[in-house]
């Protein structure tokens, strides 16, 4: 059985990474070299930039297993998507080889992919977190909130479906490239603004036509300028919500877990409460870790 390894999460902006000896992870990396940030440079050469220090460890070779966007046609090695409905144990089958780090071991996970009437969507990345999550609280529905947040149905250890819904993107795009952050001067944090933005959100069948009003309410003194960024928050996390509700009708009888980071894990718990759905939450990390280690244990079987 494998016991060190090195297990990446290689995303699009951002890269994650841990040394792992067996269950216990002894160090961490960090890096701002996602695919987008490759400056030119070839992604082999990156690798070594980022690991070497790591390597020159294990004179013997370590074995490394990457997953992200580090998968895509944008990122090293197309690695092709693997077809929902997909169980989850299936997906260490599918691994993919980087011949280019021979004689070490090294692959790539599949990401998921569906392509049906109505509904066409891909992950990279979310997937490891997905068997992590599974394996530790075992859901019929996950969230898991970021740029593009995911939600994912699950029929046992299979992924039925899934959404991606851009509310981070969104959100990031109107506050810096659009009139509705214009003006707006610093921000500060804001419960109440948050929380006041959620409920309009959620009440909101036709979200495009409050987005103008984000910016007219401050401009006619009705909100303050500096919790405009807080308030279009609530107002698309809330609409996300009320919309993924509609979408799949049983979820408030079976519950949803959500996989994240503290500060996103907390909106998306006041959303869903205000909604009437039973939620747990697993730390995003968390999930990615125990996600990598299980795939990488599975290699050997």
């Amino acid at each position: 059985m494998i016991e060190q390894f090195i297990g990446v999460d290689w995303g699009s902006t951002n890269l994650r990474a841990w040394l792992f000896d067996g269950d216990l992870c002894v160090d961490t990396l960090r890096s701002e070299r996602g695919v987008t940030r490759f400056d030119g440079q070839q992604p082999e050469a990156i690798f070594h930039q980022l690991f070497d220090n790591w390597l020159a460890q294990y004179p013997d070779g370590i074995p490394v297993v990457m997953a992200g966007m580090i998968g895509s046609n944008a990122g090293w090695i197309p690695t092709p998507y693997q077809m929902c409905p997909a169980n989850l144990s299936q997906i260490s089958h599918h691994l993919m080889p980087v011949t280019q780090l021979a004689p070490m071991r090294a692959w790539i996970v599949p990401g998921l992919a569906i392509n049906q009437d109505g509904n066409c969507n891909v992950m990279r990345g979310e997937e490891t977190q997905l068997v992590g999550a599974h394996a530790q609280k075992s859901a019929a529905y996950y969230v898991m909130p970021g740029t593009h947040c995911k939600w994912v149905q699950m029929d046992g250890d299979t992924v039925a479906d899934f959404r991606t819904v851009m509310t981070g993107e969104l959100h990031h795009l109107l506050i810096n490239h659009s009139l509705v952050g214009a003006g707006i001067g610093i921000q500060r944090e804001s419960q109440q603004a948050f929380r006041q933005g959620m409920e309009v959100g959620f009440n909101e069948t036709h979200i495009i036509r409050r987005l103008f009003e984000t910016r007219a309410s401050h401009v006619l003194g009705q909100l303050d300028p500096s919790v405009v960024q807080e308030w279009l928050s609530g107002l698309l996390i809330g609409n996300e919500v009320a919309q993924m509700q509609r979408q799949y009708v049983d979820v408030n009888q079976r519950g949803i877990t959500i996989i994240g980071n503290q500060s996103l894990t907390a909106r998306y718990r006041d959303a869903l409460a205000l909604a009437g759905i039973p939620h747990q939450a697993i730390d995003g990390d968390d999930a990615f870790k125990s996600g990598i280690r299980s795939l990488v244990y599975e290699l050997e079987n």
